[in-house]
């Protein structure tokens, strides 16, 4: 075994300039990721300087067997926390071979929307909290959950320590100092209300970076609970019952926001999200119904409000914002299990580009 772990942390620079790309996309379910790896002449820092690839997309889902060619387009590059060295992740983006986006291809209207020159000028800033829960391998119930059983009620395990309250957190540890060496911006980490669940948070990123941050992170972490032996869900809500939910609340902010007076841009920016409230929640992530019920800091999945410091709300708009008459606002609707490419694109595009 030792040889093994030699073997995997060879460090190839000693004798070889080339790498390894591991190139990364999303599934057919929208929610899956997939990758896979190729040697690389030399060190790589540009996505356009880095070859197109194929892959067989009748395996994923994402085209017939009769017609299986799917192209991946590199987007952006990451260092490579497991093979350390200049090898490298690389975030893609899937297409037909005529050029066209596949349906699953989300953020190439993301980056339509993000290139338009009035969002543009806004530099729209996103930081999104991102749960999730770690599952037993075998049983896929929640980690330090006795197994067929319960455990004591909520409220000693959010933000906990100790072995009787806090699980996990060799995986999250890890998982947090794999994203900063990746180069995510990855701002924290905590322990959530439900024991077992745990969140991390992606920014402030401008723009379709922030989406891209968020993939190759989720991406880091199934590879981490992959080694650990640990399933990572980012189910809505994984425990039925009185158990919070898992979400990936949105934090926003343009830079009319950001400046004096950015107060009432923010309250304009929120009634537009109310007018599109069912568009949005469409679009928020699969099974959000079992999530926002009105109950565990979630407003009803059919009721629109916002408020100042109420995480009861849809937008919860913090006391600094409002003190300060500028800043930033947070949409609590969207799932863990949520598209980034498409909440990120959608909020900018509802906020900047949609008139009533």
């Amino acid at each position: 075994m030792s040889l093994l772990t030699d073997l995997i942390n060879l460090d190839l620079s000693d004798s070889t300039e080339k790498i390894i790309a591991e190139y990364i996309w999303v599934g057919g379910s929208g929610m899956d990721m997939r990758s896979k790896a190729r040697t690389l002449p030399g060190p790589v820092t540009d996505p356009s300087k880095l070859p197109k690839w194929n892959y067989d997309g009748s395996s994923t889902g994402q085209a017939p067997g009769e017609d299986s060619e799917v192209i991946l387009y590199p987007q952006a590059i990451f260092k490579d926390p497991f093979r350390k060295g200049n090898n490298i992740l690389v975030m893609c983006d899937a297409y037909t071979p005529a050029g066209e986006p596949i349906p699953t291809n989300k953020r190439h209207a993301a980056a339509q929307i993000f290139s338009n020159p009035a969002v543009v000028a806004e530099v729209p800033w996103y930081g999104i909290e991102q749960e999730y829960t770690l599952l037993q391998k075998d049983v896929k119930w929640p980690v330090g959950w006795p197994i067929g059983g319960f455990p004591g009620p909520q409220g000693p395990y959010y933000c906990s320590v100790g072995a009787d309250k806090s699980f996990g957190r060799d995986i999250v540890d890890s998982h947090y100092k794999a994203c900063l060496y990746a180069g995510i911006n990855i701002s924290g980490i905590n322990g959530e209300v439900m024991p077992g669940q745990w969140e991390f948070q992606v920014g402030p990123s401008v723009g379709i970076s922030a989406a891209d941050e968020v993939w190759i992170a989720r991406y880091i972490l199934e590879r981490i609970t992959e080694i650990a032996g640990v399933v990572v869900s980012f189910d809505p809500k994984p425990i039925p019952g009185d158990w919070n939910g898992a979400g990936a609340h949105t934090n926003y902010s343009t830079k009319s926001m950001r400046e004096e007076g950015g107060y009432e841009v923010i309250k304009k920016a929120i009634d537009k999200l109310g007018l599109r409230h069912k568009e949005h929640i469409s679009a928020y992530g699969e099974g959000n119904e079992r999530r926002l019920t009105g109950h565990h800091e979630t407003a009803d999945i059919n009721t629109f409000l916002w408020g100042v410091a109420n995480r009861g709300a849809s937008i919860r708009v913090g006391r600094d914002t409002e003190k300060e008459g500028k800043g930033y606002f947070e949409d609590r609707r969207p799932a863990s299990n949520m598209d980034p490419y498409i909440v990120t694109s959608m909020i900018a595009e509802t906020t900047l580009l949609w008139n009533p």
